[in-house]
Parts: C-alpha cells; structure tokens; sequence
C-alpha cells in the first residue's frame, strides 16, 4: 500500500503545506497518526506525534522536546479532504485549538480567529457552526477525562 501524502491548509495565515517529511505510522479508516520534527527550529519543542481522527474532525499532537519530554497537548479542530487521484489528505485547520500542558491545565486559543475568518470572509457560517461544534465535542471528552483513552497506544506513554 502506497502511503498518502498529507497537507496542512491553514485559513490564518492563508497557506497550504506538504508536510512531506511527517512520517504516517497508522493509518485506517479512522485515524491517521503521524511522527514529525518541526518546519521550522524551535526552542520550546522540536518533535512530536500527531493522531488525526477523521471523521470526528480532530488533531491530538503530543509536542515534545529534544529530550522526548512532554511539552504539551496541542488539539487542532479540522476539516479532512481526501483526493483518491493524488492519494492525498489534506487537513484544513479550523482555527480553533485546544492547549493541555502536563499539570492537566485545559486553555482554549484561537477562537477569535473565527470571528476574523467570518469578517474576512476566509469562511462561511456553515464552517464556523461545524467549527464550534467539534470544539465542543473535544471539549466534552477533555473535562470528561477520556482524551487519553482516545489516543492511548498511539502518541505514546502519558
């Protein structure tokens, strides 16, 4: 089987990105997970691995140091678009993000940035609606305690 080669598109700032050295570890018809160094030189982390869940529109990175220390929980809301011709995945960032930092500390960021996007004119309200809603959902299954069964065996030891 051919892996997929993936991408990251991002709204703010308008940018689509082969993440041609992400190394995909896992894949089925639910979850992508990758292994990754950062794009560009980093002094608070430099590595990481990263579980796509496609159809709950979701990204769990776990971002690590040179040391392979935990730096933090980054959680991306996405949208996924499969192009079978290319074999490709690109991941379209939705703005809003979720931080979970070691002492168990939740902190919501960028949720403006849907406001702008909608002003700009970058989205529409039916993205911005689907947006919220899997942030929710995310949300839900944070301060329900079960992220980490989500990803158990896949961003590795916790």
């Amino acid at each position: 089987m051919t892996m997929p080669s993936i991408y990251r598109k991002r709204y703010i700032p308008d940018e689509i990105i082969h993440l041609k050295d992400d190394e995909i570890i896992h894949i089925d018809e639910e979850k992508i997970v990758t292994k990754w160094n950062v794009l560009k030189p980093r002094k608070d982390f430099s590595k990481g691995y990263s579980c796509y869940f496609l159809k709950d529109g979701f990204k769990i990175s776990k971002f690590m140091n040179d040391k392979y220390e935990l730096v933090y929980y980054y959680c991306d809301i996405i949208d996924t678009v499969f192009d079978k011709e290319s074999n490709s995945y690109t991941f379209v960032d939705l703005l809003a993000d979720v931080i979970i930092y070691p002492d168990g500390k939740v902190k919501v960021v960028d949720i403006e940035e849907i406001a702008d996007a909608l002003d700009e004119g970058l989205i529409d309200i039916e993205t911005s609606k689907k947006a919220l809603r899997r942030l929710g959902k995310l949300l839900d299954i944070v301060y329900e305690g079960k992220l980490f069964d989500l990803v158990s065996g896949y961003l590795g030891d916790f």
